[in-house]
């Protein structure tokens, strides 16, 4: 019973991760549909999309940390 409540208690706490997946596939959705748009601007546009990759992937890490 114990070790059936560990494995619960995991599992709830990657759910902090699930945000923080959904992020990045948007952000990198954005990323494609603004060099498609405009690709004189895609290396600003990948600047700003690895600075939200990365702020993404923080909150993902903080939820970890957290719990």
């Amino acid at each position: 019973m114990l070790q059936a409540a560990k494995y619960l208690g995991a599992g709830l706490a990657c759910s902090g991760l699930i945000g923080a997946g959904a992020g990045i596939g948007l952000i990198f959705a954005s990323l494609i549909s603004a060099s498609s748009r405009n690709p004189e601007a895609k290396g600003q546009a990948f600047t700003y999309a690895i600075l939200g990759f990365a702020l993404a992937e923080a909150t993902g890490l903080f939820a970890q940390l957290i719990r």
